[in-house]
């Protein structure tokens, strides 16, 4: 089992975000949360020494060869920022930015993950993903995403016209099941949460502090056994919710207001 080890400095956190579906439901809306987020960003850049962004920052993405989405500016402007200051960023791709190359990587200087990864933070085991297509059931979507990240179909897909492609893409994200999250917000009990009874089975083999998750939009602490915790972070649509990490794990939500200027 391969893990990242993080030791913490003095004074320093660590911290957890996920599902803000910029983009969503339009341009106009979004720019009201992105502008939340990044004033969320600017709060905890001053004690912050790692964020992770748990999947699905953007409703949809798709990368050209020289083409990205349009939009999205100062929230990728601050992601640089931080990082640049010094603060390690991680990016876990989710079901809606699925597609996601080398943009974060390369222009910005991230750290991308496809699939779950396991951390030793001040010495406690985290294993984190962003959840979807993990534990038993939801075959549809399961069957759904192997097309969507089939070589073929992303070749199909890469030969529309940027607008044309983008167009179809941000209608699906609205419409279709396999990128929609707004049917998670309803806890369904432990005996049919499929992240819940994948983070149980996981403890029958593997000693883990806390499971951190993004997809089900549901903010949700959840007490597996006498050591281990199961974390929803929740959404950045309905409720602005995020995880801090310095010797216990803890759910917040960011409630700052913009200031008025006179």
């Amino acid at each position: 089992m391969l893990k990242t080890t993080i030791h913490l400095d003095p004074g320093k956190k660590v911290y957890f975000a996920s599902d803000q579906h910029f983009g969503s439901p339009n341009p106009k809306q979004s720019k009201i949360r992105e502008e939340k987020f990044i004033r969320w960003m600017n709060e905890i850049k001053k004690d912050a020494q790692v964020i992770f962004l748990m999947g699905d920052l953007f409703d949809f993405w798709h990368e050209w060869n020289y083409v990205v989405p349009k939009g999205y500016v100062r929230v990728l402007g601050k992601i640089a920022e931080l990082k640049d200051s010094g603060i390690h960023i991680y990016f876990f791709v989710g079901n809606h930015d699925l597609w996601m190359k080398d943009y974060l990587e390369e222009e910005i200087g991230c750290t991308v993950f496809y699939q779950k990864q396991y951390f030793e933070i001040g010495g406690k085991q985290f294993l984190l993903a962003h959840g979807d297509g993990l534990g038993p059931g939801d075959k549809g979507y399961k069957r759904m995403k192997k097309l969507f990240t089939n070589p073929v179909a992303q070749w199909f897909f890469k030969w529309l016209h940027p607008d044309i492609a983008m167009k179809l893409a941000l209608y699906m994200s609205q419409k279709n099941k396999m990128i929609s999250g707004d049917e998670d917000k309803e806890f369904l009990g432990e005996d049919k949460e499929f992240l819940i009874i994948y983070s149980k089975k996981k403890l029958e083999k593997e000693n883990i502090d806390y499971f951190v998750y993004g997809h089900r939009h549901l903010p949700l602490v959840l007490d597996l056994n006498n050591h281990s915790k199961y974390i929803n972070l929740g959404d950045w649509i309905s409720y602005f919710t995020y995880g801090v990490f310095e010797k216990d794990f803890e759910l917040k939500t960011f409630e700052a207001e913009p200031k008025i200027s006179s």
